[in-house]
């Protein structure tokens, strides 16, 4: 059962935003070794705003992502490609097909 998500918002530093579009899509790769992360998107929401949104059966498996390759990954790139500090909101999921 799917019970704790993470929505991120990334901004991309004037261009970066190539760099942080194929550092997201590389990440896949990353996810495919985190089996406790149900559900992953990477998306982009504008030229320079991206976001990824993932699901998680419960509050542990979503503090295991924070320490995952891709979370590492965007902390150590952060200052060479993000214009602002990510936004990062926890949620509960309410209802999920």
């Amino acid at each position: 059962m799917i019970n704790k998500s993470l929505l991120l918002r990334l901004v991309a530093k004037p261009g970066k935003e190539k760099q942080l579009a194929q550092l997201l899509t590389e990440g896949l790769q990353y996810m495919l070794d985190e089996p406790k992360t149900i559900n992953w998107y990477a998306f982009r929401i504008n030229e320079s705003t991206f976001g990824i949104f993932d699901t998680f059966p419960d509050a542990d498996a979503l503090h295991e992502h924070h320490t995952g390759k891709l979370a590492q990954a965007i902390i150590n790139t952060a200052p060479e490609l993000l214009a602002e500090k990510p936004s990062v909101e926890a949620t509960d999921i309410l209802a999920w097909k």
